[in-house]
């Protein structure tokens, strides 16, 4: 029998373990992220709070760590100056660390270059540092292309910005793991920047605050306004009072559905809107990795499940009266229940929802207003807290 997981040293159980005084972050993420003003903005909103944090950019201290460095060719050093560059700007950060400092670092977890695939990180150092919370950031696909071609000279297709972001997940995870245990790495998405901050800033010092996995139908009410309206007031009455993991904050199955339909009118490219800009996309390369996305989105959302504490599930009406429930929602659900996750469903239609819905839910409710009653009795929210 395989040895069960080691139990995590985490923010939210560490009594037993002594502690530094400032909470420590790695915050890990394929180029093309721009992760700069988003981690700027969690520590801004830490400010505001009360906690001041510093943002340490490893790849921008290297650079200033060594003058003669042409931008944007520092991969292309030796790999033994590389890692003495890194090595040298992580002493300060751990001086910083052993200060008491609260600390953000800024950083990727591997490099594929001229070199081939490498880890970018030092393993002792990490083990110095000893974070509270690594957390890997992720993006839309057609949102890193744009920045890729906007502000880099990095020839890529879309299939390696899919391989980038998965190695980053499995080695943040990985490293993670060797240095704290199991249950400290976190795949958070940007693309809603207030709430990615957000969630970011309560994982650090809300610890309190549950994690929650919203659960919904998305296919199945692309093309039903009222249905979506709903669906996105149940996201925001969540995301106002938890730590929330929306996996609709990724959406790149939206991106394959528009390429099928470009190539059925016999059209070659997509135009995309992202970061504010349109670009053209292939629709034969997106084609092409639909079976990629697909296995991604399968992967990605199980993971965002395991590493939260509840998943909430809203099951709207169609207009013919039947529930509004995917063959996705229930296999969200039964995995929520297997991994022992508190499991809530917000159930609107007028008929009895099925034994496979009842018997791995916690508790069903006729409506959000319901739900969030029960999370007031339980003590998940205060009394003024809650607005929906």
């Amino acid at each position: 029998m395989s040895a069960l997981p080691t139990p995590a040293r985490s923010l939210f159980d560490r009594k037993h373990v002594p502690r530094h005084s400032g909470i420590r972050v790695v915050v890990t993420g394929q180029v093309g992220l721009n992760k700069k003003p988003f981690l700027e903005e969690v520590a801004a909103l830490a400010a505001r709070h009360g906690h001041p944090v510093r943002v340490f950019h490893v790849g921008e201290l290297m650079c200033s760590e060594a003058p003669d460095i042409v931008p944007r060719r520092i991969l292309d050093l030796p790999r033994q100056r590389l890692t003495a560059l890194r090595r040298s700007v992580f002493k300060d950060i751990l001086a910083s660390a052993a200060a008491g400092c609260h600390l953000i670092v800024n950083t990727h977890a591997t490099f594929r270059w001229k070199h081939g695939l490498f880890h970018a990180y030092d393993h002792a150092q990490m083990a110095e540092l000893d974070a509270d919370l690594y957390v890997t950031l992720v993006d839309n696909v057609d949102a890193v292309h744009e920045r890729l071609e906007r502000d880099h000279e990095i020839k890529h297709s879309l299939k390696d910005i899919l391989v980038w972001r998965e190695e980053e997940i499995v080695v943040t995870e990985a490293m993670a793991e060797a240095v704290a245990g199991y249950g400290h790495a976190y795949v958070m998405s940007r693309d809603n920047p207030r709430i990615a901050a957000q969630s970011l800033y309560r994982l650090m010092f809300e610890p309190h605050r549950k994690r929650v996995y919203p659960s919904f139908p998305m296919t199945h009410v692309l093309e039903l306004p009222a249905i979506l309206g709903e669906i996105e007031r149940f996201r925001d009455s969540l995301a106002e009072q938890f730590i929330t993991f929306d996996p609709a904050d990724l959406d790149e199955k939206q991106l394959i559905h528009r390429a099928e339909a470009a190539a059925a009118r016999g059209e070659t490219q997509l135009i995309v809107t992202a970061n504010g800009r349109q670009i053209s996309l292939d629709a034969e390369e997106l084609a092409r990795i639909a079976k990629d996305i697909d296995a991604q989105i399968y992967a990605r959302d199980f993971k965002l499940i395991d590493q939260s504490e509840m998943i909430v599930s809203y099951i709207p009406v169609l207009p013919d009266g039947r529930p509004a429930i995917s063959s996705g929602v229930e296999r969200e659900l039964h995995h929520a229940f297997e991994n022992t996750k508190e499991v809530y469903v917000v159930w609107r239609p007028a008929c009895d929802p099925s034994p496979f819905i009842t018997e791995t839910a916690t508790a069903v409710f006729p409506s959000v207003e319901a739900l969030f009653v029960h999370f007031q009795e339980r003590g998940y929210v205060g009394q003024r807290q809650l607005s929906i």
